[in-house]
Parts: structure tokens; sequence; C-alpha cells
């Protein structure tokens, strides 16, 4: 029997980015396989889920998840994970907040089927001929997952031990937590993987005065290339987004998004950003002096609140998804 940890990985509701970002550590895989042997990698390895089934509860030492939960295929194998494994881990977006398949909960699962299956104007379909969760035909019984109305995290599902952030997780939040995990250092239960500052704290661009009266989207001008993008009017969530990316997006001109989850002094990403924008977006006016209608005309230049704001975060947000009123 080896004496190396037993280490799974395991590929969601998600674009498999994740995926990519275990093999961009290049040579540190080395250290991986040193320390490990991956007993569970469907997207890489030739094994069934009635393996993993079959296998002794917290028998792998540690599972990397990725992606979020969107039907009830994705929730069983979180359960099965869970049972299985030792520690768990959130790896990406998608997993620790819901990121971009989490913005589905704008909509629920009649909304979403009307309109990729009837209403899409690539598709050809008279008779309104919807996926079923289980169809007869000769042969038998097929069955398709259930497509559930709410996307969820993975810590909404089950319980997750850590927390590894990024759209993809970057290298080096990568190859750390391969290094703690090898020296046995782990920090407590329940902790992000990546440092605490906010983005702004790694971002290189100078800051002066961030006191803006016209928000501007990424294709409508082109920026500074030293002065901080948010007082350039251009919205950049860094200060509302947790460090460890090292401001990647930035040095190319282009604003943080919100990958990396809430800084810790911010209760979500969207609604600390928010708070964060309404603090330095005004006209030229005093305060008390603004009318309601100031005030609309300022709100509506952001163009996709959600999209700018929860792009990452939805379903691990206050709000979570869309009400639907039937």
């Amino acid at each position: 029997m080896s004496n190396k940890l037993k280490i799974a990985f395991y590929w969601a509701a998600s674009c498999g980015g994740c995926e990519i970002a275990v093999l961009d550590i290049n040579e540190k895989i080395l250290d991986v396989v040193k320390i490990a042997d991956i007993v569970f990698w469907p997207v890489a390895m030739d094994i069934k889920y009635k393996d993993v089934e079959a296998m002794k509860d917290e028998y792998i030492d540690i599972t990397f998840f990725n992606g979020s939960i969107r039907n009830s295929e994705q929730e069983h194998m979180a359960k099965l994970l869970r049972a299985k494994s030792k520690t768990l881990v959130a790896f990406g977006s998608c997993a620790h907040e819901g990121c971009v398949p989490g913005l589905a909960n704008l909509n629920d699962h009649d909304e979403i089927f009307d309109h990729v299956y009837i209403k899409d104007k690539s598709n050809v379909n008279p008779n309104k001929v919807m996926p079923k969760i289980s169809t007869v035909v000769k042969e038998g019984t097929l069955k398709i997952p259930e497509f559930y109305d709410t996307v969820k995290t993975l810590a909404q599902t089950v319980d997750v031990d850590y927390f590894l952030p990024g759209c993809p997780p970057p290298v080096k939040l990568i190859s750390n937590a391969i290094d703690a995990i090898a020296a046995g250092k782990l920090p407590p239960k329940g902790s992000v993987l990546a440092p605490l500052p906010a983005v702004c704290d790694e971002c290189p661009r100078k800051r002066e005065n961030k006191k803006i009266n016209k928000i501007y989207r990424v294709y409508e001008k082109t920026p500074e290339p030293e002065r901080c993008l948010m007082e350039q009017g251009i919205i950049c969530m860094g200060m509302a987004t947790r460090s460890g990316c090292g401001a990647q997006c930035l040095t190319v001109d282009m604003p943080c998004t919100g990958c990396g989850g809430a800084a810790p002094n911010q209760p979500e990403v969207g609604a600390g950003m928010i708070t964060a924008l309404a603090s330095i977006l005004g006209l030229d006016k005093e305060s008390g002096q603004y009318t309601n209608e100031d005030v609309v005309k300022l709100m509506a230049q952001v163009k996709d609140p959600v999209g700018t704001f929860y792009m990452y975060s939805l379903p691990a947000s206050i709000l979570k998804r869309k009400v639907m009123k039937k």
C-alpha cells in the first residue's frame, strides 16, 4: 500500500478552466506526484462513479471540487465525495461562490428551458419537445440528471473545509496550497487559501482622488496605463475583492471583475462594491443637494448591475437569486 496522500479532482458546473489550472502549475505537478496518488479525476483518468462508491468513507485525503451545483448528478457527487474525503476544497469561483453559472439564478428552470429549446432561433422544435428526467425506449429507461431551478455553491450543498478562489485559481495560490498540504500546515478549517488584503493592495496603479461623475464601460475608453481605473470612471472591483492574483488583469488595462471573492472586510463582493461606488460617484454638488432625478441618472450609468457586481458571486450573495413571481 502506498503511504502517499490520496487526492481527487472533480468537475461540476463550470467551464473546465480549473482543470487546466491544475496543469498550469507545470513542473510543480512533480511535487504533487511525490506526495500523492490521484485516485479520481474523470477528465484525465478512466474511472467510474461506482469505483468511488466502493471506496471506504474518508478514503480520499483531499478532494479538489470545482464547479457549482446545477443538477442532481452534481449534488450526488458533492455528497459522495464529501463522504469519501477527509478534506474537501472548493476549488475555483464556481465552487466557491457560484460564478458565471450562478447568473442563471435570474431565471428559473421553466424560463431557461423555454428559451433554450423553444425560443432560441437556432432550434427547429415544432413539437416543443423538452428534455425529461426519465424516458422509456425499447432498450429500457433512459435517465438524465434533474436540472434545478437554483444554482448553489458547494458550501450550500455540503460541508466544505477550505476555499481556493479564482477563475481559475492563480497558479501561485495552487502552489501554496500544495506546499501547505505537503508540509501538513493547512490553516484552520473554513479558511480561504488566499491573502487577506484586497486586490488594490497588489495593484501597481497610482491612486490619487477617487471622485468620479461618469462611468465608462471597458470598450468606451482607452485608459491611462498607470492611473487607477476607478479614478478614470471604469468600474474596478479590486477594492472589494480578495487578492492573490497579482492584479494580473489590471496590468493589461482590464479592471478587476471580482473572481477572487469578497475581501475579508466585505459582507460580499457586490454589496461591498456598491457601497464603495456610492461613496465616490456623484455630480459636482454638495451632499443633500441631489434630486431623485440626479440619483436615477447616476445609477443608470451602470448598464448591467448584476453582471457587474455579481458576475462570480450571485448564489453566495445576500440576494442568492431573483424571486420568481408566478
